[in-house]
């Protein structure tokens, strides 16, 4: 597997350039679906003769490009992790013909079709950092041996050549090589996650997958972590994907970004086109329920009525219109029919319904319910 691979074979999705030589990863009509068992079994068999399906991942397609970010965006279950661990290769999508579809492709090449030594490069090739720098570091490990693991299972490096390597690393990430000799538990929990961002550059990586790095951290930290990992990109070249919750963090961060909901991608595009100009009504209803930079800023509040639908066996038409606060017409085709993408403006790309966009005449009529 050779750097930049040209790849006809990657399919068109919308929203997503097909162009190979600038995305470093394509995923294309990604779909992982859970069969959630009955309450009612024997024999390992369905009393009611029915099947449930969590649909945590529905027909999700986009591109990282190289040494950019793009964000993942949205509530909790929306699919946003376990999109990630399907790129991370921790989930593994079913080959016996069940419901999961989709196909990931790295540098041009189907993760399915990859030789054994692709698979190795793949494995060095992305790495991750999870979110809570505590539990994702053994106790019981210094952290020389924390950073230094990866590349004994990964490289034939020699014991002095990995501790110059764990030495060099600690120094980008604004430690002293010193400290290699530490446990986890006596650091803080920004140099925690240091320690984790690190271990993820210790095989020199492509792309990396940040699991909503600063969230458990100090308000007073965040930004310095945000800014190591942005200042890293630029000087690695790196790709990252980015899964957050806090929006303040996906503006400052990403290049691109998706707004997920019930496994699906209500809105794509540019980062800051989207944050100008929401055109969906729950990227609105996320960016209204996000604390301004000032508290003298006056934005409109969108309140989406009722609570987040359940991924097992949601609508088969428009996932959101359970949602929205808009009468929903139940003759219309997207009532049935799962509703695609659609380029409403140059890169940026919406879910386009009569109750999904908050268009002029849809905000007055939600202005209206709010005042009834």
């Amino acid at each position: 597997m050779t750097s930049k691979t040209k790849n006809s074979s990657v399919p068109y999705a919308p929203g997503c350039n097909s162009n190979s030589d600038n995305s470093i990863l394509q995923v294309r009509n990604l779909r992982k679906w859970f069969n959630v068992k009955s309450a009612f079994r024997f024999a390992g068999r369905d009393l009611f003769g029915t099947t449930s399906w969590l649909k945590a991942v529905d027909d999700v397609s986009f591109d990282i490009e190289y040494g950019k970010t793009f964000g993942l965006v949205g509530e909790s279950g929306c699919g946003k992790t376990t999109t990630g661990k399907l790129i991370l290769q921790l989930e593994k999508l079913s080959t016996d013909g069940s419901v999961d579809a989709g196909n990931i492709f790295f540098k041009g090449e189907d993760l399915k079709n990859l030789s054994d030594a692709g698979k190795k490069e793949y494995r060095t090739s992305i790495q991750a950092v999870f979110q809570d720098p505590w539990s994702s570091l053994n106790p019981r490990m210094r952290v020389r041996d924390v950073i230094g693991e990866p590349l004994k299972i990964a490289t034939k490096m020699t014991r002095s050549q990995i501790n110059s390597r764990v030495s060099e690393v600690l120094e980008e990430v604004g430690l002293h090589s010193y400290q290699s000799n530490l446990f986890p538990h006596e650091f803080s929990g920004g140099q925690r996650q240091r320690i984790g961002i690190a271990r993820a550059l210790a095989l020199q990586p492509e792309l990396i997958i940040l699991d909503e790095p600063v969230s458990a951290l100090d308000v007073s930290i965040r930004a310095q972590i945000m800014n190591l990992l942005v200042d890293l990109q630029k000087e690695h070249n790196l790709a990252y994907i980015l899964i957050a919750h806090n929006l303040a963090t996906v503006r400052y961060m990403c290049h691109q970004m998706a707004v997920m909901y019930l496994g699906v991608i209500q809105e794509m595009g540019d980062t800051e086109a989207i944050f100008n100009d929401p055109m969906h009504i729950y990227t609105n209803a996320l960016i209204s329920a996000a604390l301004p930079s000032h508290p003298d800023i006056e934005r409109e509040e969108i309140i989406l009525p009722g609570e987040v639908v359940s991924p097992i066996d949601p609508p088969s038409g428009d996932v959101f219109m359970t949602r929205t606060p808009l009468e929903v017409d139940e003759k219309h085709e997207y009532f049935s029919t799962r509703p695609n993408l659609v380029e409403k403006s140059k890169n940026h790309w919406v879910i386009d319904t009569p109750w999904s966009l908050a268009t002029k005449e849809n905000r007055v009529k939600m202005a209206s319910l709010e005042l009834d």
